[in-house]
């Protein structure tokens, strides 16, 4: 007998741990499939016009390997005490919140919240997230948190311009304000016609401006009380936004109490890593009376189908804003994981908590300030909280390398006076070292004093809520986290079949370094030399990047999708004006688009053009090439999706790029379908100039129940010096977000992602993935109709089942999804790109099983249908009406013409591990008509339970 070593590899982190099914599985499918292989059935489905024709060409690292080189990457970062400010500070992420939020999957493996039912538990988080905001700003309603501080207030300029009584063009920026967020304002404003005045805040005259936004406390510390600018702004019919910080509001008086209509800012050091940048979760509150105009997602509470109360997204139809070319903004992503870590971090502390550490912060940045002071230096800020800016003149370059070598970065205001912003993390050793620096020997003692007028400390109450008052007892604060995410079906539970989001593995591997303080404890302004570990990162990233798609740059500073796509087409703009082509302005888009892309259009001062779609869903391509002929040298750009929104890859793609650019235009292909092209398909290769890749879909970071994302973008050589700069980093545009390199940490997991898998991992990825797609539709098929497909019968990545049919007997798509809940899974995306479908998109993550289960779900609910279609049942009598089930509904009194055993555990539900939804059936009628976005009082909570 001959002796034969196992070919097996344990370690091929590809093939083992991040493509579900077999390779004996895949023979299964194939059959089902009726392709001889996987090669025969990707021949079938992808043009081979368009096909790439050199393979992805670095080797895999095991999971061991990828962890030994991230520490030797993040070894090349050097950790100094950040007291440098701007937006961003140190803080201390409670243990409990980092093990049971941060590093749990049920947390950061979840979707966006637009199922209710099984989303109670983050909703609720995101709920303490707005009370908390309101509560702490003053103001009447927030939102479920916007991508960056500096996004925030460019969003809060648009939404000023929107609801102001004052017919004036321009717009006031406080000269206080940060840097980033100056520049951020500017980019949003010029291609929008919008005038921004800089200046101090006593040069404001109110009439000249709709709007006018200061920073409180200034970028250089300072602190005024805004009232009567304020007034004035009012008298003038324009709006007042303040932005501002959340622990200086413990203690501070609040922007509502001075009249602010909207508030901004950012919640990072509530517990949240700098991360060299991100991410983090904005902040944005307003008046009442502004609140349907307000961008982003907002929770809300409402009542299910018993009357009990339960949360949603409020307003949700708008999705809030994004009605294409009519668009008011963009934004279709919040900062939600992080937005959740930063309402924990309020409910672990709770007011006192908080105050308590604002005072200790503010106690020493008076001792400094007074040592200094004694020390015959002079400090600008009559009035601070944890910012002070001393004049060092000439010595300025010295401080700034004695402060080095004390291990302390401080910030270069100008040429002659530096910046120091204490945090949480400070103490009396970091007060002793950063005196050394200035040649200061002891400290003067700890007193009541204050560092800003006593008329301005906080008078009024807040987080009042009995949620911020909970025992702190860290067993119930665990216990809290683990209940809110027992409410909620994430990818640690079950398969979330979306089309058009790949919710993929996020492995852990991928995750862990994240939460390395080498990485998270980086300020995004440090010196270049202390964050080379990052830019060894970032620069193999886009190498790989710029492989994996044929493009020659990429930007990595949007941080999401929508972003990128405005980046994207802001770029294309400015190499039009360079070229002095200002007239190119219109931009094609099929009428199957996301709904983000004429919204960016909107944004970057776009005329939006809508092209026609065929009956199997492609481009029309007569109408598409009637329409670039009229828009001749005024073209600017055409936006297309590829793999088609509807799952299809177009034969005419290439066409379609060239009659773009035979009128002089540019290609923007949208990168939302990049899981069905990695490895066989380069855009910048069949015709596209500039993409976005969503790396939260398929570059493996998780969608963390609404965000975080990145959506850097890639282009073609000749854009490249366009692309967006950054008032820390130089470059000719202006920047799109708060950070050079947008939420900077997360770009490591995708980093990781590409590292572990290799490029032929990553294509067989893509492989698997169609694979999957055709599976679920060929057993499918003849169930349910397959909207779109290919010239050969194949779908891409995803596929559309038609429920429209089911309409006629009474049964919705909405309750077909309610009842894929009972069976334990998140619905397919519903209702787009075309109204009353589900969009279905497997990845190639899941196993065989995990599809076969989702597919018998989908069989046993196609038998419901049609026992309502043969009149065994009516529709408003069938399970699928009442679905989906709870636990109170298999114990209550049941009266219902189907039996229990049918409701509450249908086929392909588990029994031992079974989901049950918290709640029944979410009205979103009744809680649109009777908002509430903060946390209800406790009576209602009784109310509900009685």
């Amino acid at each position: 007998m001959t002796f034969t070593p196992t070919a097996y590899d344990p370690y091929d982190f590809a093939n083992r741990r991040h493509i579900g099914p077999s390779p004996v599985e895949m023979e299964e499918m194939l059959k089902v499939v009726g392709a001889a292989s996987v090669d025969a059935l990707i021949d079938e489905t992808v043009p081979a016009s368009i096909r790439q024709s050199i393979p992805l060409g670095w080797a895999p690292l095991s999971e061991q390997d990828l962890l030994a080189r991230m520490r030797r990457v993040a070894g090349r970062n050097k950790v100094l005490t950040s007291l440098i400010g701007q937006g961003y500070y140190g803080t201390v992420t409670p243990p409990v919140i980092q093990r049971n939020i941060l590093e749990n999957p049920a947390w950061y493996t979840a979707y966006t919240p637009y199922q209710p039912e099984i989303a109670q538990g983050r909703l609720e988080a995101l709920l303490n997230y707005q009370t908390m905001v309101a509560d702490l700003t003053g103001m009447d309603i927030a939102n479920a948190s916007l991508l960056d501080e500096a996004t925030a207030a460019a969003e809060a300029m648009t939404m000023a311009e929107r609801v102001a009584k004052s017919k004036a063009k321009a717009f006031f920026v406080d000269e206080n304000c940060h840097p980033q967020t100056i520049e951020v304002i500017k980019t949003r404003a010029m291609p929008l016609g919008i005038q921004v005045m800089v200046g101090a805040p006593e040069t404001l005259v109110a009439e000249q401006v709709f709007g006018a936004i200061f920073q409180y406390p200034g970028t250089w510390g300072h602190v005024s009380d805004l009232t009567s600018v304020i007034a004035a702004l009012h008298a003038a019919k324009a709006v007042a936004v303040v932005a501002t910080d959340l622990l200086a509001l413990t203690m501070l008086k609040e922007p509502g109490a001075m009249g602010a209509d909207i508030t901004i800012g950012s919640s990072q050091r509530f517990g949240v890593p700098m991360g060299y940048g991100g991410p983090h979760a904005a902040f944005f509150a307003c008046k009442d009376e502004h609140k349907r105009n307000m961008p982003g997602r907002i929770v809300g509470v409402s009542i299910d189908a018993h009357g009990n109360k339960a949360y949603r997204l409020a307003l949700q139809t708008r999705e809030q804003h994004i009605r294409r070319e009519k668009a008011t903004s963009n934004v279709c992503t919040a900062q939600a994981l992080l937005a959740v870590m930063a309402s924990f971090y309020a409910v672990f502390h709770g007011p006192v908590g908080l105050r308590a550490i604002a005072e200790r912060v503010h106690s020493l940045t008076v001792r400094l300030a007074k040592a200094l002071r004694d020390a015959g230096a002079t400090l600008p800020p009559k009035a601070f909280f944890d910012t002070i800016t001393v004049e060092v003149g000439v010595g300025q370059a010295g401080i700034l390398a004695a402060a080095r070598a004390e291990g302390l970065n401080f910030r270069k205001v100008g040429k002659d006076h530096v910046g120091i912003s204490l945090d949480e993390t400070s103490d009396e050793d970091v007060l002793r070292r950063v005196l050394r620096a200035f040649g200061i020997a002891d400290a003067p003692p700890a007193s009541a004093e204050l560092g800003f007028p006593e008329e301005m400390l906080r008078s009024s109450d807040y987080l009042t809520h009995p949620v911020f008052h909970m025992n702190r007892a860290e067993s119930e604060m665990m216990r809290y986290m683990r209940r809110l995410s027992d409410r909620d079906l994430a990818l640690d539970r079950a398969m979330i079949p979306l089309g058009s989001c790949t919710m993929k593995l996020n492995a852990a591997a991928e995750m862990m370094p994240i939460t390395w303080p080498e990485f998270g404890a980086l300020h995004p302004f440090v010196p270049a030399d202390q964050a080379l570990g990052y830019r060894e990162a970032i620069e193999d990233l886009t190498a790989k990047l710029c492989e994996i798609t044929g493009y020659e740059a990429f930007s990595m500073q949007p941080n999401s999708g929508a972003q990128g796509e405005y980046a994207g087409l802001l770029t294309i703009l400015a190499y039009h004006r360079a070229r002095g082509e200002h007239e190119r302005k219109v931009c094609l888009i099929p009428v199957s688009a996301h709904g983000t892309n004429p919204a960016s259009a909107q944004m970057a001062g776009m005329e939006v053009v809508v092209v026609k779609s065929m009956p199997n869903g492609d481009v029309d391509l007569e109408d598409f090439r009637e329409k670039a002929a009229a828009a001749g040298d005024k073209l600017a750009a055409c936006m297309i999706t590829y793999p088609s929104t509807h799952g299809v890859f177009e034969e005419t793609v290439k066409e379609v790029c060239q009659i773009t650019h035979d009128h002089g235009g540019q290609v923007y292909i949208d990168g939302a379908n990049m899981n069905a092209l990695v490895g066989l398909v380069k855009p910048g290769e069949i015709g596209g100039d500039v993409s976005h890749l969503n790396l939260h879909k398929t570059f493996a970071i998780p969608h963390g129940g609404g965000g975080p994302g990145m959506g850097p973008i890639g282009v073609r050589a000749h854009l490249a010096p366009y692309l967006p700069g950054h008032p820390e980093t130089g470059g000719e545009e202006g920047p799109v977000s708060a950070a050079p390199y947008g939420s900077a940490s997360i770009l490591l997991i995708s980093w990781a992602y590409c590292l572990m898998m290799g490029g032929e991992g990553l294509t067989q990825a893509t492989r698997v993935a169609i694979l999957n797609a055709n599976y679920i539709a060929s057993r499918l098929k003849g169930k349910y109709p397959i909207l779109f497909m290919g010239n050969k019968g194949r779908v891409a990545h995803e596929c559309i089942l038609d429920t429209r049919p089911f309409a006629e007997f009474g049964v919705t798509v909405d309750d077909i999804a309610k009842r894929l809940i009972d069976n334990g899974f998140h619905a397919p995306t519903m209702s787009w790109p075309v109204a009353g479908t589900l969009m279905v998109e497997p990845t190639e993550s899941e196993t065989k099983a995990e599809i076969d289960r989702f597919i018998t779900a989908l069989l046993a609910i196609r038998a419901e249908i049609d026992a309502v279609e043969r009149g065994e049942i009516s529709a408003e009598d069938s399970p699928l009406r009442h679905a989906p089930h709870t636990v109170n509904d298999l114990v209550a009194d049941w009266d219902r013409k189907y039996s229990r055993e049918q409701g509450c555990f249908p086929p392909g539900a588990f029994r031992v591990d079974k989901y049950w939804p918290p709640v029944g059936r979410v009205d979103n009628v009744w809680g649109d008509r009777n908002l509430t976005c903060t946390c209800p009082p406790v009576e209602s909570y009784l109310e509900a339970a009685e």
